[in-house]
């Protein structure tokens, strides 16, 4: 079976794809294109996975870069490969041909950035705890750095878990609602005193608020699906231990 990739017309002319868990080498709990050396997986089978999206978006598997994600507000510039130990940070931007740059999830949000005239492109991890500290202003603030503006930026949320499928506490919900009282517009009641979190809706809302051209979610739930997407929850639901990593990647 062949790599299945999710692409957006907006992030054009670059090559791009949120890549689902289709086509890979992994087996078990792992099955398929699992990208994330932090995973228990095999790493062999990981380095073929990877290699397999580097030829997707032709270019050699070194410059397919990712870094140690934390949940954290921080993005990194890059200009070249990245040596070991990947440096910590929740995002990337470059201006530099040749070079990919990628977000791995398994619920959180991947999103691709790209200003076309500029010739910049973003790419950040945003789960909860990440996209209320910031890291997608702060990608945004770090494309401008690199000439690009915002007006002309397109960014595209991949596939991530969505409100059905995302049961939080009512604490969560305080640290959105205390940051903003507006943001209690993306929960919903759910069962038992808990929420149901709309994780895509706060990402776009964010976005926009930001200023960029366009905002867009591809519309995948990662827990509901599966055979297509690895998701952190159901893992934990099924008592799994571990989980794969999915990829999006963004290149000049």
């Amino acid at each position: 079976m062949g790599l299945e990739i999710l692409t957006d017309d907006s992030l054009l002319p670059f090559r791009h794809g949120f890549f689902t868990r289709l086509g890979g080498a992994s087996s078990g709990i792992y099955h398929g294109l699992n990208c994330g050396f932090g995973s228990d997986d095999q790493a062999n089978c990981v380095t073929i996975n990877r290699a397999r999206v580097a030829d997707a978006l032709l270019l050699a598997p070194e410059n397919l870069l990712s870094v140690h994600q934390i949940h954290s507000a921080d993005v990194l510039h890059v200009t070249g490969p990245l040596d070991k130990p990947l440096p910590q940070a929740d995002a990337m931007v470059t201006a530099t041909p040749g070079l990919a740059i990628s977000a791995l999830s398994a619920d959180c949000q991947p999103v691709l950035f790209a200003d076309p005239d500029a010739k910049v492109i973003g790419a950040a991890h945003a789960g909860s705890k990440g996209a209320l500290g910031g890291v997608l202003q702060a990608t945004i603030d770090a494309m401008e750095t690199l000439g690009a503006t915002r007006e002309n930026i397109s960014a595209v949320i991949g596939p991530c878990i969505s409100q059905r499928a995302y049961e939080v506490g009512e604490e969560f919900a305080e640290d959105f609602i205390q940051e903003d009282p507006g943001n209690s517009r993306f929960f919903a009641n759910g069962l038992e005193g808990k929420y149901q979190f709309d994780l895509p809706g706060f990402g776009l809302h964010t976005l926009r608020s930001a200023g960029v051209k366009q905002a867009r979610w591809v519309g995948h739930c990662t827990y509901s699906d599966p055979t297509r997407f690895y998701s952190w929850r159901r893992a934990c639901h099924n008592n799994e231990g571990d989980y794969g990593r999915l990829i999006a990647s963004i290149r000049i």
